[in-house]
Formats: structure tokens, C-alpha cells, sequence
């Protein structure tokens, strides 16, 4: 995946009417703020009920395009406190650290539906830290043993990546497959975790 498109990952904001030009909500509550990480900056966004998305590579001009699609989908500019972003930096700093291996944040599922959904909730309920699935498998896992394909579709949409770690899933010939966030990131990821070697430098 070249850096372009990583970053057009990155800032794509899947919309719950599944398409670009759907409606907005009237008016709902969200934040966001920039987190620190050994994986580059990220755009956490929190709603009241959660955490909503997390966007890798938010620099300056990611961030703000990623800002505007959500205020769009949102319906309205975001406040400067919502409760669940303080968690959700607090425990992706702990993780990060090699402190934390089970996320507790509430999460706001309104960015993903139908068949992805399935399968994302799969993945953060039954693939925990420090341990790998294929996409078959999971596909097998939410009763689609044919949807290998698609469930790599599910994790290029996941609006929750490392809280819901598609970082965990891997291609069955042993090779560590694809990942919107780069597969350095990935790399990073999984070693942190210990599934890989650390990187020398």
C-alpha cells in the first residue's frame, strides 16, 4: 500500500447510511483530540455513548479533513469535553507503554453496520492481545466460512483500529497481510504484542 493511500484509508470515515453523501445527525455530541504514539499521532474521536474512531497518520492536514467528515456526520462542531476521550488516551498510552492488554473504553459502533460490524465485533471479542486469526478463520468464526475476502474488506473499514485489533489479523500463507495504517505500523503492532520480533531500529 503506497503512502497515499494509507493516508486516504486513514482519513476515510465510513458513514452509517453507507454512502458520502448521507445525511447527517441532527446535532450529536462529539470530541476529538490528538494522541501522541510510537506509531505516528493519532485523531481519537469520542461520542457520548463512546469512543468512535481512531485515525492513524493525523497530522495537520489529515487530522482537519478527518475533523470535517466527522463534524459532517455528526451534525455539529465538536466540544471540547466528552468524557470517554479522556479514557480512551489514558489506555492507548498504557498500551503503548506495554501497560494495558484489555481496553475498557466504551465504544460507539455507529461508524460500522451490517456484515463488517459482525466481523469487528468478532475480532474485539475473541482475538486477544498476543495472539493472530486469519481471515478465513474469522470468516468461519461469524458463520460466513465463504466471506475471506470480505472480512478483509471489514478490517479496511474498521473505524477502531488497535482498540479493535485488525492489527491481530493475518493472511494463512504466514505473511502478515495488509493494513490501512501501513504495514510498519502493523509491524509495530504485533511486536509490541509480541507476536514478532521487535525491530532492531
Amino acid at each position: 500500500m503506497t503512502n497515499s493511500e494509507r493516508v486516504a484509508h486513514a482519513e476515510r470515515l465510513p458513514d452509517r447510511a453507507g454512502g458520502p453523501d448521507a445525511a447527517p445527525d441532527a446535532g450529536r455530541d462529539w470530541g476529538r483530540r490528538l494522541l501522541d504514539t510510537p506509531i505516528g499521532p493519532l485523531l481519537l474521536a469520542s461520542t457520548r455513548e463512546g469512543l468512535v474512531q481512531v485515525v492513524f497518520h493525523a497530522d495537520g492536514p489529515t487530522a482537519r479533513r478527518a475533523s470535517a467528515r466527522l463534524e459532517h456526520a455528526f451534525g455539529a462542531p465538536p466540544l471540547p469535553e466528552i468524557p470517554h476521550l479522556a479514557t480512551a488516551a489514558a489506555e492507548l498510552t498504557a498500551y503503548f507503554s506495554g501497560e494495558l492488554r484489555v481496553f475498557t473504553v466504551p465504544l460507539d459502533w455507529t461508524l460500522s453496520t451490517g456484515f463488517h460490524a459482525r466481523v469487528l465485533h468478532a475480532l474485539a471479542d475473541g482475538v486477544p492481545y498476543g495472539s493472530v486469526v486469519g481471515y478465513q478463520d474469522l470468516a468461519d468464526r461469524v458463520g460466513e466460512p465463504g466471506a475471506a475476502r470480505a472480512v478483509g474488506a471489514a478490517m479496511g473499514s474498521n473505524p477502531l483500529p488497535v482498540v479493535v485489533p485488525c492489527h491481530r489479523v493475518v493472511a494463512s500463507d504466514g505473511g502478515i497481510g495488509g493494513f490501512g495504517g501501513g504495514l510498519e505500523t502493523k509491524r509495530l503492532l504485533l511486536a509490541l504484542e509480541g507476536v514478532l520480533p521487535a525491530p532492531l531500529f
